[in-house]
């Protein structure tokens, strides 16, 4: 079910959503970002994700989301649960006046590079980082910076 522009912007303005974000790493222990083209966070480096739709199993978005982001189909035991994350943004993706805010589940994933078929719905870029360059970049999204650090998780005991 996909809604109008100015139904999502209501969703948007009201209520959090729901993400999986991709934490993707190759064989030589970097770090999958993609420079989005996208608000929010238009410009910054950021993990590959989307949303969870509704009435969607997470097994299902997260099949759904790395065919769509990376180019292949995985299962959700193919990633490795990260925890429940927090982003929050000023703006949003209508441009109007009010903020995202997201609850994500975050899975780490490790894929052979050449398997990758990487889409350019959200992302006109990508590269490749160590952990230590994306937390050292300035134009690295904090909240996919924040993967690489530990005091940013949302808290939720047990996760």
């Amino acid at each position: 079910m996909f809604l109008s522009t100015q139904d999502f912007a209501t969703v948007v303005r009201s209520t959090p959503l729901s993400s999986i974000d991709l934490i993707v790493e190759n064989a030589q222990g970097e770090y999958l970002l993609g420079k989005r083209t996208n608000r929010p966070a238009q410009g910054f480096w950021f993990v590959p994700g989307g949303r969870v739709q509704k009435d969607e199993t997470l097994a299902d978005a997260f099949a759904r989301l790395t065919q769509a982001e990376l180019g292949l189909s995985l299962p959700i035991t193919a990633g490795q649960f990260d925890g429940v994350w927090q982003h929050f943004y000023a703006d949003n993706f209508s441009g109007e006046d009010f903020s995202t805010h997201y609850i994500v589940l975050a899975f780490r994933l490790r894929v052979e590079e050449s398997a990758l078929a990487l889409s350019d719905e959200q992302h006109n870029e990508y590269r490749w980082w160590t952990p230590s360059a994306l937390l050292a970049a300035d134009n690295v999204h904090d909240n996919s910076r924040a993967y690489f650090q530990d005091a940013r998780r949302a808290g939720v005991p047990g996760l």
